[in-house]
């Protein structure tokens, strides 16, 4: 049985503004609402080859690299398939919790590793209190989720010309 996560809530932004920054569903937003959105984040910590999700759970947070390592693994046919690696500053998990659709991978810590997460609770709490944050927040997770699948188009249209 996987043993229970502690999210410690972040206590100083300096530390992570730069992080923060650079994420591209934090684009566009106010300073007051960075500071919003920074009160509902969190930091937990994994060791090497520790999951941080299942494939097939149900999502519960999106993830940003603070430090470390993340692989996508996603199993087809008991055949492991690594599909990327999230490196320091980079976002991931978003696609689930908006799509309401369990994981389509497992996220396995290459090193030891720290994330700054945001629950879907947290997440979803934001419509309560600031529509145009919530709003914000959900058309940059739509333009990531739409560049990935650009990609991931690119990648497809390459192998099926050449066969």
């Amino acid at each position: 049985m996987k043993e229970k996560k502690t999210y410690e809530p972040l206590l100083d932004i300096e530390s992570v503004q730069a992080i923060l920054s650079r994420i591209t569903i934090f684009s566009g937003l106010s300073d007051s609402q960075l500071y919003t959105l920074f009160r509902l984040l969190s930091s937990v910590s994994y060791e090497a080859n520790e999951a941080i999700f299942e494939q097939g759970t149900e999502p519960s947070h999106v993830y940003i690299v603070k430090s470390g390592k993340v692989k996508l693994v996603v199993w087809e046919q008991q055949i492991p398939l690594e599909l990327v690696v999230f490196e320091e500053g980079t976002c991931f998990g978003e696609a689930s919790v908006i799509g309401i659709q369990p994981h389509k991978g497992t996220a396995i810590a290459l090193t030891h590793t720290e994330l700054i997460v945001l629950s879907r609770d947290a997440l979803l709490s934001i419509y309560n209190s600031d529509k145009e944050l919530f709003g914000i927040l959900i058309l940059n997770i739509a333009r990531e989720v739409c560049r990935r699948l650009h990609a991931s188009d690119d990648v497809l249209l390459h192998y099926l010309l050449e066969k």
